[in-house]
Formats: structure tokens, C-alpha cells, sequence
């Protein structure tokens, strides 16, 4: 049960469609069993009124206006008829069109909704002119537990989401950790591996310069000389092919974090999802600079705003500006004071980092409070890095 239950939840208009579909066997229920000569038109009133709740989600203004006009209609008809003849059990769909507004529109629609629905309880008693009261009793007490039900399920939706958008940034997060702890495993290599050609090339120099000088006055030494270099050559390229091997693991490019623009605009998004309210400022052609200082803007916007996002406090905010000049691009992540910075109690590290990320980019990074209790990040990288 539990499994139809999941996949009927990830399929919304199926669902809508049984709904909808409940709805109408209600209509036939009550009019097929009847000798009315209305029975068929009213059949088909039933049927539009019970249609709209099929889109009720894709198109929740559009189904719940549509559902009030045949209530409007129903009411009209009763009262040319002079009869009860129009009454619709399928107008229950009235409160699950109120339900929908609430959850999935926003409370200002759904009490204008309300409102009409009102006059519309109202109109259709008058009408009607048996059990007014009672009608009226029943209508209320189906908004009502519309509206709580609607608010209960937009809770618990909400928060749902938010903790998908937090796993999301967590997994996100855990990658780009992941992608930097091979960055710089492979760093670590390069390194191993200039060490090792380089200590070899100059064992290799200095022994073929003795045995130039000594292969005319010296031929043992010539020979052993050029046996050490021989050994020494052959060490440094069983070396070489071991070092290399541990590198030859390509990564994609759909693995990389796009930078530029949309790997900006990516990041901030991400952050919106858990409900970080972020205001992004681009300004000048951040498209065309090296990829090196894309991904230092990158990352210094993704750990100053996962800084925020987990030291937040009840309403976080944050500011994000990237600005590029003729010289440098200029970066400023400020957010609204409500937050302990993640470097104030905490361990450092991420502070840490986007100093030696700065430093390699040959930029300056200032970081710190501000008069107004708001939290500052500054960088300036340069756009060309002269090595």
C-alpha cells in the first residue's frame, strides 16, 4: 500500500482523475435512481462541475473558478426551476478547490475564494429554502476543514522540501569536497613527480658533466659515471610511470561545477531552495575570464553561503555581488546580521580555505564584521595571474 501510495504521489493528475471521478459516481448516485425529467442535464452539470478537479493542481485559480461558476449555475438553475432539483453532491468539490488554494496558491486567494464561496452557501440556502441552517452549518464546517486540512499538508510540504533542498545542498557540498580532495591529492602528485624528475635530470647533469671531463684522463670514472646515470635514469622512469599511473583517472566535464554565470547562478539557486533568501548582483562579462578565477569565484560564493545557511539564524539573508573590472573581479558576500558567523566559534577551516584559494589567485580577501552586526566577505582577484 505503501508503494501505490509513493508512486501515486509522484503521479498528481491520476490521482485528481480518481478524485474527480469519485465525485461523478456521487452525481450519478443521486440522480440516476430518481424519475426527474432533469436527470440527464443535470447528469452533465455533475460532470462539469466534477471536471475542473482533474487540473485542480496544474491549474488551481483556473479549477477552483471553474467549480464556483457551475455552483453559481447550480444555484441558478434552482431558482428558475423553483425546485431542489439542482442541488449536486459533487460540490464537495467546492472544498477541495478552497484545500487546493490554500496549499498550493497562497492565503490571500484563498480567502477572496472563501469569500465567494460565502455568498455563494448563501445564495444557494435562500434558494433552496429547506434546512438553511443546517446547509449553511455543513458548508462551514467543510471550508473549515478545508482550510485547517490545506494548512497542515503546506506545512508539512514545506518542510519536506526545504529538508530535500538541505540534502541537496549537503550531497552538493559532499561532492565538491570530494572533487577537492582529489584537486589536491593530484596536486600532491604533480609535486611528488617534479620532485622526482627534477632530482633525477640534475643527478643525471652532474654525472654526465664528470664523465665528460674525466673520459679522456679517467675512463673508470667515465664508466661509472655513466653507469650512474644510467641507473639513475632508469629509477626515475620506473618513478615516472608509477606516479603517472595515479593520474590517468579522467574526470568528465559533467562531473566539473559549471563556473561563469550559471555556476554563480547555480549555486544561489541551490541556497534559495532551503530557504536562504539571496539577492544577486552581476556586473560586467564574468563568462570569458580564466577558468581559474571562475572557479575561484565559485567557490568562495558556495562556502561564504553554506557558512551562512549553517550558522542561520530564524530569517537569514545574504547579499551576494560580483563585479568585474578592468583589472580584477570584485566579489561581496554580506549577509543581514542575524547569523553567528562560521568563523566565530566554529572551526576556521572554511575561512581557511578561501585564504590559500585567494593566495594562489594572487588576490586579497578581507573578511570580518561590520559596524551594523552583518558579516563580510570582500575578495579582489586579479584577472591575469602572473606565475
Amino acid at each position: 500500500m505503501r508503494r501505490f501510495s509513493l508512486w501515486l504521489r509522484g503521479k498528481p493528475m491520476i490521482a485528481d482523475c480518481g478524485l474527480a471521478l469519485l465525485f461523478f459516481v456521487l452525481e450519478i448516485v443521486a440522480f440516476v435512481g430518481s424519475d426527474r425529467d432533469e436527470r440527464w442535464p443535470q447528469l452533465v452539470l455533475g460532470l462539469l462541475i466534477c471536471l475542473p478537479v482533474v487540473w485542480r493542481r496544474k491549474y488551481p485559480r483556473v479549477s477552483a473558478a471553474a467549480i464556483l461558476l457551475m455552483s453559481l449555475t447550480s444555484t441558478f438553475i434552482m431558482w428558475t426551476t423553483g425546485s431542489a432539483a439542482g442541488e449536486h453532491p459533487g460540490l464537495l468539490a467546492l472544498g477541495v478547490a478552497l484545500y487546493t488554494l490554500v496549499a498550493y496558491v497562497d492565503r490571500r486567494t484563498a480567502a477572496v475564494y472563501l469569500g465567494f464561496l460565502v455568498v455563494d452557501t448563501i445564495l444557494s440556502s435562500l434558494v433552496v429554502r429547506q434546512n438553511v441552517i443546517l446547509g449553511i452549518i455543513i458548508s462551514a464546517l467543510l471550508f473549515a476543514l478545508a482550510w485547517i486540512t490545506a494548512e497542515f499538508f503546506g506545512a508539512r510540504r514545506a518542510y519536506d522540501e526545504e529538508v530535500a533542498a538541505r540534502l541537496k545542498v549537503a550531497e552538493y557540498d559532499r561532492d565538491r569536497r570530494a572533487e577537492e580532495a582529489v584537486a589536491t591529492e593530484r596536486t600532491r602528485i604533480a609535486r611528488e613527480l617534479h620532485d622526482v624528475v627534477a632530482h633525477a635530470v640534475s643527478v643525471m647533469i652532474v654525472q654526465a658533466d664528470g664523465a665528460s671531463y674525466a673520459v679522456d684522463t679517467n675512463p673508470a670514472l667515465a664508466k661509472k659515471a655513466l653507469g650512474n646515470i644510467s641507473s639513475t635514469g632508469r629509477d626515475a622512469l620506473a618513478e615516472l610511470r608509477r606516479t603517472v599511473s595515479l593520474l590517468r583517472s579522467e574526470v568528465s566535464d559533467d562531473a566539473m561545477p559549471q563556473h561563469g554565470t550559471a555556476g554563480i547562478a547555480k549555486v544561489v539557486d541551490m541556497m534559495r531552495a532551503t530557504g536562504l533568501q539571496v539577492r544577486l548582483e552581476l556586473t560586467g562579462e564574468l563568462d570569458d575570464i580564466s577558468p581559474s578565477v571562475s572557479l575561484g569565484i565559485h567557490r568562495l560564493v558556495q562556502e561564504s553561503l553554506t557558512n551562512v545557511l549553517r550558522h542561520a539564524g530564524a530569517d537569514p539573508k545574504a547579499r551576494v555581488t560580483v563585479r568585474r573590472t578592468e583589472t580584477a573581479v570584485l566579489l561581496e558576500v554580506i549577509d543581514n546580521g542575524s547569523v553567528r558567523s562560521a568563523f566565530i566559534g566554529g572551526s576556521g577551516n572554511g575561512l581557511v580555505g578561501m585564504r590559500e584559494r585567494v593566495h594562489v589567485l594572487h588576490g586579497t580577501l578581507e573578511t570580518g564584521r561590520r559596524p551594523d552586526g552583518s558579516w563580510r566577505v570582500y575578495a579582489e582577484l586579479p584577472l591575469e595571474i602572473n606565475d
